[in-house]
């Protein structure tokens, strides 16, 4: 969305009223970016935690709407063209009602498919107060791993880009592959 020059220009400038939208749109390089700003003492590092975590909460709250409000549109309109309908909203449905918070945790703390998981549960209209919450300790933990990060090793905030954007790329890869079994082969074989 943003480049990181200009992220971080934007950053630098107006500090902690630019960090809570970054935070929303570009989380996690942005959390990379303010530790650094930390250790060179430009920011405060609470502060930064707190804004940051705000952000990151009101981005998965984001998604959850998108899911809750257009996910059930976009699925009977779309659903077909690429293997879902309501049987398998209904089969997720029951997952997140098994397992929930579990997910939710692997989906925040996976770079790259995150989102995916916070609108699955607006889809399925797990109850928003369940929802933050259970994001909550996700976002506590990987914001502050982040943050850290970015304090220690900010100088390198090319490299770390670079890596975070590999990892999403991968995970999204395997993601696309297991929905690919998941679709053709158990698909295929119910079947039967």
């Amino acid at each position: 969305m943003f480049s990181l020059d200009q992220a971080t220009l934007w950053l630098l400038g107006y500090k902690y009223l630019a960090l809570f939208p970054l935070a929303i749109a570009e989380g996690p390089i942005i959390t990379v970016v303010a530790g650094f700003f930390v250790s060179l003492g430009q920011l405060n590092f609470w502060l930064v935690y707190v804004i940051i975590v705000l952000g990151d909460l009101a981005g998965d709250a984001i998604h959850y709407l998108i899911g809750r409000f257009g996910g059930e549109k976009f699925i009977a309109k779309w659903g077909r063209y690429i293997g879902i309908n309501k049987n398998q909203v209904a089969s997720l449905e029951k997952q997140f009602d098994e397992r929930g918070k579990q997910l939710l945790f692997i989906g925040k703390m996976s770079h790259g498919i995150g989102g995916a998981f916070l609108v699955a549960a607006g889809i399925i209209k797990m109850p928003f107060d369940k929802f933050m919450f259970s994001n909550m300790l996700a976002t506590l933990i990987k914001s502050l791993i982040l943050l850290l990060l970015g304090y220690y090793f900010g100088q390198a905030l090319s490299t770390i880009n670079s890596y975070l954007e590999r990892i999403a790329l991968i995970t999204i890869g395997l993601a696309i592959f297991v929905f690919l079994i998941y679709f053709f082969y158990f698909r295929n074989k119910r079947k039967k």
